[in-house]
Order: structure tokens, then sequence, then C-alpha cells
């Protein structure tokens, strides 16, 4: 089993000490933006709390800032420090808490690969464009928050509530439960399998 440990007094530690961290293998799909707004499809392919290895399309200048949003993990900012053929990779800017919070995040992932547990996914994975959704509970209150995971069966918001198991929301037009918490934000499953017409707002 995979463990992350954050090295003490991280936050004092000079940029080349993100490479203390442990990098594991994984495959985590998402979409990053570099310095010029331009966005790209992504993914995380060797990553620790302090730095990540993309393999993505688009080519930073070293020291560019990138922004990236990955499925499970969320958001996360830094700057390139290698450039590659197939990607790149970026040193990880963030506080002690988010790197443990990422620690622990990339531990779950890690040992799921490990262990081979299944996706539990019916569908495959969309990749949103418009990320920007509102989510509005049952009593007609709604929520602002950002769509992380899609399929034709459901989806995964970054939102701060969270709304009881099995509670019923509408996601933009889109009717479902919540059926899962996790540490961003809460999984949708929708009453019914969409259509990729349904969805094309989002892609």
């Amino acid at each position: 089993m995979y463990s992350f440990q954050t090295p003490p007094n991280s936050a004092q530690q000079q940029p080349p000490a993100a490479r203390a961290f442990q990098r594991v293998g994984i495959k985590v799909d998402g979409r990053l933006m570099l310095a010029d707004r331009e966005e790209y499809p992504c993914m995380a392919v060797q990553m620790s709390p302090g730095d990540v290895e993309f393999t993505c399309i688009g080519r930073p200048r070293i020291n560019e800032r990138v922004i990236a949003y990955l499925d499970h993990l969320g958001r996360i900012e830094g700057r390139v420090t290698e450039v590659g053929t197939s990607g790149f990779s970026m040193q990880i800017n963030a506080t002690d808490r988010k790197r443990e919070k990422l620690a622990a995040q990339l531990t779950w992932i890690a040992n799921k690969h490990e262990l081979g547990l299944p996706e539990d996914r019916r569908h495959d994975r969309l990749t949103p464009r418009q990320t920007n959704i509102e989510i509005t509970l049952d009593d007609g209150s709604r929520y602002s928050c950002r769509l992380m995971d899609l399929s034709l069966s459901g989806a995964a918001v970054d939102i701060d509530i969270r709304p009881p198991l099995g509670t019923p929301v509408r996601l933009g037009s889109m009717r479902g439960k919540v059926i899962r918490h996790f540490m961003e934000g809460v999984a949708v499953e929708f009453g019914s399998v969409q259509s990729r017409e349904s969805l094309r707002e989002f892609l």
C-alpha cells in the first residue's frame, strides 16, 4: 500500500524540494490552462503532493504558470519544470494543508490502481468544456458549483455543501440524486441515461 508523507517545514523549502515527495504512477484525466489561456485535455501520469507529470498536446515554456483541473483531485497550479516530447512536468504550488489533502487523495488513487479496484462506471467519461453549473435542491435552494466529471449516467461536482445521500437534485436541466460524497464535493446519478445531445451545452 502507498502512503505519502509530507516533509516537515515544507513551506520553507526551496522549489527543488518538491521532488522530495514520492511520485507514483496514476492515470487521471483533466483539463489544463496555459499562461496564454489556451485550454487542453490532459492526463496526470506521475504525481506526488509536490509535483506532477502530464501527457498533453499543449507545450508550455519552462517556468510558465499552469492551472489544471483533475478528476478526483480538483484544482492544482504551479510552474513548469521540464518539457518533453509527450508532455511536461510541473512543480505544484500549494500550502501544507493542500499538500496533505493531495497526499490523502493520491494514496487512495494509487492503492485503488494497485489493487485493481473497479471504476464503478457504467458509461465512458466525457470531458466537459463548460464546467460552471448550478445545482438545485428539492427545496428550491440553488448553489453554484464546478463540473469535475461527466458521463451519460452521472456527474461529479466540486461544491462546498454535502446534501445527504439520496437527496433529489437538478444539475442544470438534468434530474438525479446524490449517491456519494468525496473530498471535493458530491457525485450525482442521473434519473435516466442521458444522450450526448442532451449534454451538448457542456461538451
